[in-house]
């Protein structure tokens, strides 16, 4: 049957590749990036048959037409390749994809939708740019609501993260499973809650969202540049606090959390610590190893780095 091997949270911006030269935080760069790649090489030396990447969406595949809770990725698969991220088509673990649809639809565990033509974004592919960098392994994506409310609960994220456990248990193939949580920590991007914008940014944002899924490259200049006017709201108290849990192993308490607690201590970047939740519930809740953290506000976030390992003991 199919084994979780590993499991992994990293926060991801695509101002690493954009904007790498003009971050003056260079040495909490420098080591954030370094954890990275320590990250890949324990990704490479669990040798896993498939890396399964619970992402955030950015409105470059998912529109305001139609927003699942979750998608989950049983064909092709593409990458938008906005911001220096990899672009075109990614190699996809069919048969255990189609396998968790089956379990988790048909087997009643849990209804969630799915793709056999999905694009991703840098939710996914920033983790494949710098995580399974060499790496020739196929993944299998799931893509989690996080930017356009009403969201998925926390609670709700758990749930379907131990339906997915039990459905990659049934797998019938002596296949290794990395399971890889991409986004977070704390930061606010000026994304507005579509449902109620206010000023002409947040009008032209939620027009994009309405109407981009031909042409969303003729609104990407004008997004960019709302972005980077943006100023940065990072919580390192936040962040400490959650990775304080992993480490401890009680990363559940992330169940906890409202949508509104959420936005309110640590931005509504911070939502993307669902896929967190989702990783940790996967692997059991077992304590984490802290590799990074870095406030970096040239990339308006607090980025950090967790490896939850099986067969690492961890010291109290």
């Amino acid at each position: 049957m199919a084994k979780i091997v590993l499991g992994v949270g990293a926060s991801h911006s695509t101002l690493m590749n954009t904007h790498w030269e003009e971050t003056t935080h260079k040495a909490e760069a420098e080591r954030f990036r370094d954890a990275l790649h320590a990250t890949r090489d324990r990704i490479a030396a669990a040798a896993p048959d498939v890396v399964l990447i619970l992402g955030s969406n950015h409105f470059r595949g998912f529109w305001l037409d139609l927003i699942p809770a979750f998608t989950l990725g049983v064909g092709e698969c593409n990458s938008s390749g906005e911001s220096g991220t990899p672009q075109g088509p990614q190699k996809v673990d069919v048969d255990l994809a189609r396998h968790l649809a089956n379990e988790l639809i048909e087997g009643g565990r849990f209804d969630l939708a799915y793709s056999a033509r999905l694009q991703i974004d840098h939710g996914q592919s920033h983790a494949i740019q710098y995580l399974l960098d060499g790496l020739d392994v196929p993944i299998v994506p799931l893509v989690v609501n996080v930017f356009a409310p009403p969201l998925p609960t926390f609670e709700r994220c758990a749930e379907l993260a131990g339906a997915l456990r039990a459905a990659i248990a049934d797998y019938p193939a002596d296949t290794q499973v990395v399971v890889v949580a991409s986004g977070g920590l704390s930061h606010r991007l000026p994304w507005p809650d579509w449902r109620d914008p206010h000023g002409e940014d947040e009008d032209f944002m939620v027009q994009a969202w309405l109407d981009g899924r031909e042409n969303w490259s003729d609104y990407d200049v004008r997004r960019r540049q709302i972005i980077r006017a943006a100023e940065a709201a990072i919580t390192p108290e936040f962040d400490d606090h959650i990775l304080d849990l992993f480490t401890a192993g009680k990363a559940s308490e992330l169940a906890g959390y409202s949508t509104s607690e959420i936005e309110e201590q640590a931005g509504n970047g911070a939502q993307e610590l669902r896929t967190w939740l989702m990783m940790a519930a996967m692997m059991d809740y077992i304590p984490a190893e802290r590799l990074a953290y870095e406030a970096i506000p040239e990339w308006l976030t607090g980025m950090g780095v967790a490896v939850l390992d099986p067969s690492y003991s961890y010291s109290p």
